[in-house]
């Protein structure tokens, strides 16, 4: 039998790769690339390893940095990378080139169409109808709880203050995950005094199983992925995240019921959304619903697993990253200590708005490790139509990757690259910097929805360990070894020792 499905799948590649056009072929040939073997293109040569695979990516980048790309085989399936501003404003500056890439429908299982996966009418109307959930009333009622759990984290690294080097990177991972879960669905699953949560170990499982099979070709059709691959694991997974949120929606519409059945909410309460009560992602989903009529649970699910999905690990990385860059600056933890003294003095206060506002320097160290470590180390677009970038014509149906840590690391825009430089992010650096050089939450039509969310939730917990905090790693940057997964994160986590500051 499973000789029978490989000839079978073997035979498809066969006929895809006879047929499909030869214009296309020679147009891609065209592009900068490693040698490729007929059927299986470059995959053989991709490591299954996140970090080395992450590595490859780079050192392909610096093969190919006077092209500023290049083109590997995914199998019959060419992939186009491009890492220079010029060449990758071309598809961000787009409003035709908006369709993710193939690779994403393995997300769909998980998330369904919702913003991040939808394209066409759906994502335009999606993006129209939730970007009202991140005003400023809204986000200044999540710094709440921002607060809140960063309180929990402070106490949690309290205890370690004096110990051995541990790894901090789970304890900023579990803040996070609460963080997540409260503003998205209302529910605090006590992630951190619960690491072993079954829905907690969904998550990340779910985000390694989709990585691995993104880039292994013969896991791609769901027979082979089922019967040799983890289709079983998945399944299980899949099960437990939309059971929760499931469960979550559920009770969520019959609290609503219930309150308006007892006049606790009204009609024209519902139209000013949050501003009664403080309001989850979901319940403000539930608001706009209209009973179903207008988005029903499906819609309501797809869109709160969307915001789980991005919201956690891509700020749970970014934070953990700064923490290690920071930490191993003594000047620049020492000045970022001098600004947080002077915005907080010998205040115990959670961090209010104006606060947040006022913390320039923290905002440029956080800018300056995406810089480094983009939480999403690429993301991928097909052209729905050829595209001329950089002389070159790529063909229709292309998928185009953005490499954001080669872009960001081009030492036309980024002098010494490799130097964590916060500085790089005072106002009369970045004047005249092209608007593509930096893009750790995507640019144009399609940029993060929620990213003035993540920033102030970055600054929040990161204030309140340096408030409290002198940080000191015990790693040195080729310590860390990025695993280039689905979100950018370190093999062996972030080892540090902690003295109080109070």
């Amino acid at each position: 039998m499973a000789a029978l499905i490989v000839a079978v799948v073997g035979i498809i590649l066969v006929t895809i790769w006879f047929f499909q056009s030869s214009r296309n072929k020679e147009l891609v040939n065209k592009l900068p690339g490693p040698p490729a073997l007929p059927l299986i293109g470059n995959a053989h040569q991709l490591s299954p390893s996140g970090a080395d695979f992450y590595g490859q990516l780079l050192q392909f980048a610096e093969t190919y940095k006077e092209e500023g790309m290049f083109r590997i085989w995914l199998g019959v399936v060419p992939v186009i990378a491009l890492y220079k501003a010029e060449l990758s404003e071309v598809i961000l500056n787009s409003t035709k080139h908006i369709d993710k890439a193939f690779m994403y429908r393995f997300l769909h299982p998980w998330l369904g169409t919702g913003l991040l996966t939808s394209t066409g009418k759906k994502w335009h109307g999606r993006r129209k109808m939730l970007t009202p959930t991140f005003h400023f009333k809204i986000l200044t009622d999540f710094v709440l709880v921002f607060n809140e759990q960063a309180q929990i984290l402070k106490e949690k690294l309290r205890s370690k203050v004096g110990s051995k080097p541990f790894n901090i990177f789970p304890d900023i991972t579990l803040c996070a995950l609460d963080i997540i879960c409260e503003t998205a669905m209302g529910r605090n699953i006590n992630a951190q005094s619960n690491s072993d949560s079954a829905y907690v170990s969904a998550v990340y499982k779910m985000s390694t199983i989709l990585l691995k099979r993104m880039r292994s070709p013969w896991y791609w059709p769901s027979v082979l992925f089922n019967t040799f691959g983890s289709g079983n694991e998945h399944d299980k997974c899949l099960s437990i995240l939309h059971s929760f949120t499931k469960k979550v929606i559920l009770e969520k519409k019959q609290e609503l019921s219930s309150r308006r059945e007892t006049g606790a909410v009204s009609r024209e309460e519902e139209e000013v959304v949050g501003r009664k009560k403080r309001l989850a992602f979901m319940d403000m989903l539930l608001h706009m619903s209209d009973d179903g009529a207008i988005l029903s649970d499906d819609d309501i699910r797809e869109e709160v697993d969307t915001f789980m999905f991005e919201g956690h690990d891509t700020t749970a990385a970014a934070m953990n990253w700064a923490v290690f860059l920071i930490s191993s600056n003594t000047r620049i933890q020492q000045k970022l200590h001098e600004e947080l003294d002077s915005v907080f003095g010998d205040s115990e206060e959670p961090a209010t708005m104006e606060n947040l506002k006022d913390l320039k320097y923290l905002e440029s160290c956080i800018k300056e490790a995406l810089r480094l470590y983009p939480s999403v180390p690429s993301f991928a677009r097909t052209l729905t139509d050829d595209a001329d970038i950089g002389g070159l014509v790529i063909p229709k149906h292309t998928s185009v990757v953005l490499l954001t840590s080669a872009l960001h690391r081009d030492p036309l825009y980024f002098p010494d690259p490799e130097v964590f430089n916060p500085d790089r992010f005072l106002p009369e650096n970045i004047k005249n910097r092209h608007p593509y050089s930096y893009v750790p939450f995507s640019a144009g039509m399609r940029n993060c929805i929620g990213q003035k969310f993540a920033l102030l939730e970055e600054k929040v917990i990161l204030s309140t360990i340096f408030r409290n905090f002198t940080v000191k790693t015990h790693q040195k940057r080729e310590d860390l070894k990025p695993v280039g997964d689905l979100i950018l994160r370190p093999e062996e986590g972030i080892f540090v020792t902690l003295r109080s500051r109070t």
